[in-house]
């Protein structure tokens, strides 16, 4: 009776070694303590990979990195350091958005705020896909910007963080103003507060019923004039 096995459970009896040691009863049969709960942090990282690199599609954007704020924090053992960065993101055609992110590490931080800009992107009309349609005044806290209009040939004429907007907007002609505030945070969200009330056009035709020649015309423009600059609208 010593040599026989006895099944309690009813289980099926596991075959002998033959090193003659017992059999093991694992409950996970995955060898081990670590192997029964296989696969917690083997699974987050299959997640992580499966999640798209680029949310564009492979589209190609313009990034451009506004500034970058370091703090500090004081703790037992020393001193405790963070990053903020403000990325501006575009695709040159009339889309662009600006997000920030906080890490541990620059490049993390640079990272996390490209991630938010390219959620946030907008798009505004461009006339002949090189200068605004009209002028625009944004405001935001103490951040007080005038955009306008400009013809061929003037250049982007901005500074700071509003040139890295409009660079990466597509805007080739534009004139612009900053009163107030310099901080780069104010100002982006008071460019995109001015650019958010850009209208086309052919946006405000549709939404009166008319035909893009009809305002043209009450402009001044001839007949032929406005049919022609109609034409050439292409939002």
């Amino acid at each position: 009776m010593a040599d026989e096995v006895q099944n309690v459970e009813g289980a099926p009896e596991a075959a002998p070694t033959t090193d003659g040691q017992a059999p093991r009863r694992g409950r996970g049969g995955g060898g081990g303590r670590d192997g029964g709960r296989g696969g917690r942090d083997g699974g987050r990282g299959r997640r992580d990979d499966r999640r798209p690199r680029d949310d564009d599609g492979g589209e190609e954007l313009i990034e451009k990195l506004v500034h970058i704020n370091r703090v500090s924090k004081t703790v037992k053992g020393g001193k405790r350091f963070g990053f903020a960065a403000l990325v501006v993101v575009g695709d040159g055609k009339g889309r662009a958005g600006f997000g920030h992110g906080k890490a541990r590490e620059v490049p993390e931080a640079i990272s996390k705020a490209t991630a938010a800009a390219k959620k946030s992107m907008i798009r505004v009309p461009l006339r002949d896909g090189r200068t605004l349609h009209h002028d625009g005044l944004g405001h935001f806290g103490a951040g007080m910007v005038t955009v306008r209009s400009a013809p061929a040939g003037t250049g982007i004429i901005a500074g700071g963080p509003m040139r890295a907007v409009f660079e990466s907007l597509g805007v080739a002609d534009v004139v612009t103003k900053s009163n107030g505030t310099s901080n780069p945070y104010n100002m982006i969200r008071a460019t995109f507060e001015a650019l958010g009330e850009q209208t086309s056009p052919k946006s405000v035709a549709q939404r009166r019923g008319k035909k893009v020649s009809d305002l043209i015309k009450r402009g001044g423009a001839s007949d032929r004039a406005a049919e022609a600059e109609a034409a050439a609208v292409t939002e």
